[in-house]
């Protein structure tokens, strides 16, 4: 009786052969990043039927104001007069040829207005970000620290009282108190209007405040831009927060009891120690997993944050065509802020699959 020598590959369990050759980083990436093309279509094609459940965008914007006459003609010069399935095949080659049309209420090219305001929304949004990363993580590591203690009950009560406030009430509640009652912050906008002239005349202007102000090489403009960044950054970034700390918490409570961790604490190392050091990096792979759905809450608080503080933005002109019913310039608004979730949570999968092999399988 011979006995064949057994290989490697033959060595291997079903489990490991399976994920050798479908589990790998390359396979996952194509997959998530190819995933991406059907989740735009889908967006672009609901925003475009829902912009016309009202109707054509022409008489949506200027029904009442032109006669029968005009408003055909309009119409017809602008193409709405067509099937509804040819507009639509036309704006699936505008949008992704990067056109979006022209505005009807101030006759620019949508993409015009994207550039504009769009660097205003961005920076909200990241200073947001940095915001919920500064309040969520170390109070959701403090109270996992203080389980079921006091300290703990009063961080779990924020979380939900941070999630639960709509932010243009804790934006009026935060201008009331640091600018009305207190005079520490300004009330409202993106800076004061001497900072604005001084950038105003950059060579390289890239509409970040921040960064303009650092290239004007002026610490007062500096100041003067962040200043008005903080109670805005604070109101939307809570919302956020909220999420983080109660995830957070629960995640190094889940780590507190894994056997590694009962291993060191055998050794005598303090608790402290634990969450710091043991606990802690393992209980931010969620965060990471999650970042992608909080930039969606993050770019749709804005447009209530951007109201609140007239921070000019494109959740602030999103309010402003609304009003105008510029449905054309609504619709680019819209599928822009769609596109720049899809890719988000792309970009987010991509550094959960680098940190975190295990969502590969």
């Amino acid at each position: 009786m011979t006995t064949e020598a057994l290989t490697p590959e033959a060595t291997k369990t079903p489990t490991a052969r399976k994920r050798s050759s479908g589990g790998s980083l390359g396979s996952y990436l194509l997959v998530r990043f190819l995933l991406i093309i059907p989740t735009i279509f889908i967006l672009v094609t609901l925003v475009f039927v829902l912009m016309r459940t009202t109707g054509d965008p022409i008489t949506a914007a200027q029904g009442g104001r032109l006669g029968p006459e005009q408003l055909a003609e309009r119409i017809h010069a602008a193409g709405y007069d067509r099937p509804l399935f040819v507009q639509y095949l036309e704006y699936l080659g505008q949008v992704f040829t990067g056109n979006f049309g022209t505005t009807i209420s101030t006759n620019r090219p949508v993409t015009e207005v994207l550039f504009t305001y769009g660097p205003a929304t961005f920076e909200l949004a990241f200073y947001s970000l940095l915001v919920a990363f500064v309040i969520g993580i170390p109070l959701g590591m403090v109270a996992a620290y203080f389980r079921d203690k006091y300290p703990d009950a009063i961080f779990r009560i924020m979380a939900i009282l941070f999630y639960a406030t709509p932010v243009f009430f804790s934006g009026l509640l935060l201008k009331l108190v640091f600018s009305v009652w207190l005079g520490w912050l300004p009330i409202a906008g993106r800076a004061s209007t001497s900072a604005e002239l001084e950038m105003e005349f950059l060579s390289n202007k890239t509409g970040f405040y921040t960064i303009d102000a650092i290239q004007t090489g002026n610490p007062e403009v500096l100041l003067d831009v962040l200043a008005h960044a903080v109670l805005p950054a604070i109101a939307l970034g809570l919302l956020t927060a909220g999420v983080f700390l109660r995830l957070v918490r629960t995640n190094v409570i889940g780590t507190l009891s894994t056997d590694y961790v009962d291993a060191a604490r055998s050794r005598g190392v303090s608790e402290f120690r634990l969450v710091r050091t043991h606990a802690y990096r393992p209980a931010l792979i969620p965060i990471i997993t999650v970042i992608g759905l909080q930039i969606a809450l993050l770019l749709g608080g804005a447009v209530l944050t951007e109201t609140t503080f007239e921070w000019k933005g494109l959740g602030f002109m999103l309010i402003e065509f609304i009003k105008a019913r510029d449905y054309v310039a609504v619709q680019g608004i819209v599928v822009l802020l769609a596109v720049i979730v899809a890719l988000t949570n792309f970009i987010v999968d991509v550094i959960a699959a680098v940190v975190d092999p295990r969502v590969r399988y």
